[in-house]
């Protein structure tokens, strides 16, 4: 537990700093990347303070689910969203941050139990347009974001983006200012979005420069991620 510790405390203070440097308003939620971690080091980090956890793989994320039912976790879907997953993830999450199409959303609605808190929904942006990553371009976000707006089981909360890796802080920037551009946009339109799910160990402080209000973060929590496991063996959903 004292590595998670040192490893928070560090964190939390380069947050602090880059919201203290920057003149950062908001608070800022630290997302603790647990894909491919066991839910041991999972109870370590939570016993060590930390209580959100992004997950990418469902079907790993459910058994761990299962063997952590005593914490209060905020877990949260960061990963591509297959079609017949959507159930699942519907009932075991708290936050989908990769949300990108109409077709899921409805489905992640239907599928929500109403005894629950609406889903909480972030659209996934593809700010840098590479044809390897998931999101929806700046072009297609006001209206998705709109039709989304109206699903019944759904709480639209903003935008996450994942841009290209870039070692320069500038040009770092450049990219997050663009996706904060984009949130400035929808609100304009009265979506009231609050959430701006960018930044990871590379580089949060520049996105925390531009307004990000959630950050994932997992081998500067976790140390060297264990090899990836397999995906879910299912051919992705359209």
């Amino acid at each position: 537990m004292t590595a998670f510790s040192d490893n928070l405390i560090s964190i939390g203070q380069q947050i602090s700093d880059a919201r203290i440097r920057f003149h950062a308003a908001q608070s800022v939620t630290l997302c603790a990347v647990s894909k491919a971690q066991t839910a041991q080091a999972i109870r370590a980090a939570f016993e060590a303070g930390q209580t959100v956890f992004g997950e990418n793989y469902l079907q790993e994320a459910l058994t761990k689910q299962a063997q952590l039912q005593d914490c209060a976790i905020a877990w949260h879907f960061i990963g591509p969203i297959q079609s017949n997953k959507t159930q699942p993830i519907a009932r075991h999450f708290d936050w989908v941050h990769s949300v990108d199409r109409l077709k899921i959303a409805q489905r992640l609605s239907d599928a929500r139990p109403p005894e629950l808190a609406p889903l909480n929904i972030c659209l996934q942006v593809n700010i840098s347009e590479e044809a390897s990553k998931s999101g929806a371009s700046g072009q297609e976000l006001l209206e998705l974001a709109l039709n989304i707006k109206q699903l019944p089981h759904l709480h639209l909360r903003g935008l996450m983006a994942i841009p290209a890796p870039c070692n320069d802080f500038e040009q770092q920037r450049d990219q997050f200012r663009q996706v904060r551009a984009l949130f400035e946009q929808l609100n304009h339109h009265g979506l009231q979005l609050d959430t701006l799910s960018m930044g990871m160990s590379g580089d949060f402080p520049a996105a925390i420069a531009e307004g990000a209000t959630l950050v994932r973060i997992g081998a500067a929590i976790f140390g060297v991620r264990p090899p990836k496991p397999q995906p879910d063996s299912v051919t992705e959903g359209n």
